[in-house]
């Protein structure tokens, strides 16, 4: 069992995560005032102090606590330290991101440190929370005229009237501008507590701004494992609670080659060589990803998590050198080169022209934002420029298993992922490989395109259109629907959907995701279809569709097809309204009728 302490953005998300396990855990927060929906997990509202906490913990069977709660709630996480320290439970701090510190701002640990005299006869816009206006009203007796900027809700406008502050003091976020002031009292929130935007606006307002850093004691002892992200909250779940989630997560290879890549160059410029690094991902948080070296290069062991994937285990290798003559790669600092095993993209569509390695545009930006930081001063001034060259042994034989022959790559496999992230046999994942064979399929000028939902039926397929290019045929899995969508948006003219009984019975009642945890066959509306083709049959002992080619008479055969693929129509058609849809039904003998 899990206990998070939330309230905040981070709160949210850390449910949103432990929600996708399905398992059971608790939430908390202490007014109980954040709106969120919970399947799986349950709230618990109100303070918990060290013994009601501990307490707790026992008598639920804790076993972690993620800790997401705000970065100034110094009490509470001191409090979760030492009952972490009693029961020997781990503790996730789910932390913020937060901007580099600015020289320009007045940095202060405390409210003390305020120097009154700097502001005397000036206003000073608070911006530090409700419970901080009994910290603050010493200023007024020093000549400091304070305006408080709380929440508009009822209980923050008592607790405000109780510690002093009048009517007249005080603004509120949801409804009022930043009121102009001479100066800005923050404290370091990060980025999900606005701290950019309020920074922004006190400076359009050319305010001084005063900033009371975040606590960072409280993570100094104990057995403290720090995230700033969803995905690395879920990868260390997985890691302390290998249990709590049915199914793991894996990385991708763009974050593989990333990693690997990292390490070379830590290793060339800083004689290190550690045994993870971190990765900066597209979200904007960090993970970290293992590592290993030998003579020449360093590399990162492909995690594919519990996704199937034949990927799973390669060595993605990485060489990283200075250049001193960047002019000879058209003036990049920075150059991307694919060796043995990295495949070559043979035809348009892609982010890439034909002979390039297929090193995906959202892998070279991560490789490029994480390397920027380790080698700017290297670079910066110098004319210098830095060549990193991938590798994957056996990754040509890899291939063969993969969907690159289908898409025009040759040569070895492709460095991929868009969130940096594998999470286990992900929807998202495979829509986006559909895509990536629709934009191929559409870039080899071909003027039809044959979606059909796998190995079998695109057997029976390809010998009705002999004449088309591989890249025309494209698996849409369960995916009907949005397969179609994808065509009329790249505004291929000629689409033809092949279709198998089992699934086009489920179209026919208008479920485009045609997979068995979203739709089942209703027998009720198949009995209906059958009624309007004027046969009859029973249906009390099929439980799968196609054995309706074996009940139904080989007569009365084109007549059902027909009002099959017709209901098939009704739903599909409108998704490609800009080009033409033929419909095939495929027997499992490769039949094919059409109307």
């Amino acid at each position: 069992m899990i206990l998070v302490f939330g309230g905040t953005t981070e709160g949210r998300k850390a449910a949103e995560v432990l929600e996708e396990s399905g398992s059971t855990f608790f939430y908390s927060t202490k007014t109980g005032e954040q709106d969120l929906t919970l399947h799986h997990g349950q709230r618990i509202d109100g303070a918990l102090d060290g013994e009601v906490m501990l307490a707790f913990c026992k008598e639920q069977h804790i076993r972690m606590i993620i800790d997401a709660a705000h970065p100034f709630a110094s009490r509470l996480h001191e409090t979760i330290a030492q009952v972490s320290a009693d029961l020997q439970i781990p503790v996730v701090r789910y932390e913020r991101i937060y901007p580099p510190r600015d020289p320009d701002f007045t940095w202060i640990d405390d409210y003390s440190e305020i120097k009154a005299a700097d502001l005397h006869k000036l206003t000073l816009l608070a911006t530090t929370g409700v419970q901080s206006i009994s910290k603050l009203r010493w200023l007024e007796t020093q000549g400091v005229k304070v305006i408080y900027r709380i929440l508009n809700r009822a209980s923050s406008i008592v607790l405000a009237h109780q510690q002093g502050a009048s009517d007249d003091q005080l603004c509120f976020y949801e409804n009022d501008a930043m009121p102009n002031a001479d100066a800005i009292l923050m404290k370091e929130s990060g980025i999900s507590g606005g701290f950019v935007e309020k920074v922004n606006e006190a400076r359009a307002k050319g305010m001084r701004i005063i900033v009371i850093k975040r606590p960072e004691g409280f993570m100094e002892n104990g057995g403290w494992f720090i995230v700033n992200g969803p995905y690395g909250l879920r990868r260390m779940v997985e890691k302390l609670l290998p249990d709590f989630f049915p199914l793991h997560s894996g990385l991708t290879t763009g974050t593989c080659a990333t990693a690997a890549a990292i390490a070379a160059t830590i290793r060339l410029l800083k004689g290190e060589t550690p045994a993870e690094v971190p990765v900066l991902l597209p979200d904007g948080e960090t993970i970290s990803v293992p590592v290993g070296y030998a003579e020449g290069y360093a590399y990162c062991i492909k995690e594919a998590g519990d996704d199937p994937d034949v990927t799973d285990g390669i060595e993605i290798r990485a060489t990283c050198q200075p250049t001193p003559n960047p002019s000879l790669y058209g003036g990049e600092w920075l150059v991307i080169e694919g060796g043995e095993g990295v495949g070559r993209f043979t035809l348009p569509g892609f982010d890439y022209p034909p002979g390039e390695a297929a090193i995906n545009k959202g892998p070279r930006e991560m490789i490029r934002r994480n390397l920027e930081s380790l080698i700017t001063p290297l670079h910066t001034g110098r004319g210098w420029g830095w060549v990193c060259r991938f590798s994957v042994p056996n990754g040509k034989d890899i291939a063969r298993r993969t969907f690159n022959p289908r898409l025009g790559i040759e040569g070895g496999i492709s460095i991929i992922g868009v969130s940096g992230i594998v999470k286990p046999f992900s929807e998202e994942a495979f829509i986006d490989s559909i895509r990536k064979c629709m934009t191929v399929a559409k870039a080899s000028d071909t003027d039809r395109v044959v979606i059909n939902s796998g190995a079998k039926s695109e057997r029976f397929l390809k010998a009705l259109y002999p004449s088309l290019p591989q890249q025309a045929f494209v698996q849409y899995g369960n995916y009907i629907g949005k397969t179609l969508r994808m065509a009329d948006e790249l505004g291929i003219p000629n689409v033809t959907l092949g279709v198998m009984l089992g699934k086009a019975v489920k179209l026919a009642e208008g479920q485009l995701d045609t997979h068995s945890r979203k739709a089942t066959m209703n027998k009720d509306f198949v009995q209906k279809m059958l009624n309007e083709a004027k046969i009859e049959i029973s249906l009390n002992n099929i439980t799968l569709a196609r054995e309706l080619w074996e009940r139904i008479s080989e007569n009365q055969l084109p007549t059902f097809c027909d009002v099959v693929i017709y209901n098939c129509e009704k739903y599909c058609k409108p998704l490609l309204p800009h080009g033409h849809l033929t419909i095939l039904l495929i027997s499992d003998d490769g039949t094919i009728h059409s109307r």
